[in-house]
């Protein structure tokens, strides 16, 4: 069995930072994908950062020359460092993993358990 774990959320002023870090555990025979996923109050979850393996990334628009995700393939663990943040980033933020456990079976789909991280004065 796979699990993720979210730590690094928390309370911060406009303009601050916060790094977030993914850790997965379990029978993994390959990650091929992690990512971030955020749901503010009131809205559908949506995505924020993916990287893969081999280190590609892609990022939502809103947070394009602030955040930054990276990964530690040898400790399976995922990061996104959050700079010069704003109170519409304020959300519960997920970490995303697709996990392949066997051998001729595609990835499963994982996700944490989420962490909140507020951005307010």
């Amino acid at each position: 069995q796979v699990q993720l774990v979210e730590s690094g959320g928390g309370l911060v002023q406009p303009g601050g930072s916060l790094r977030l870090s993914c850790a997965a555990s379990g029978s993994i025979l390959s990650i091929e994908f992690m990512g971030w996923y955020r749901q503010a109050p009131g809205k559908q979850r949506e995505l924020v950062a993916i990287i893969t393996s081999g280190g590609r990334t892609n990022y939502a628009d809103s947070v394009k020359g602030r955040f930054t995700i990276s990964r530690d393939n040898a400790k399976n663990t995922v990061y996104l460092q959050m700079n010069n943040l704003k109170p519409e980033d304020t959300a519960v933020y997920y970490c995303n993993a697709a996990v392949k456990i066997r051998i001729w079976v595609p990835p499963d789909d994982y996700w944490g358990q989420g962490t909140q991280v507020t951005v307010s004065s």
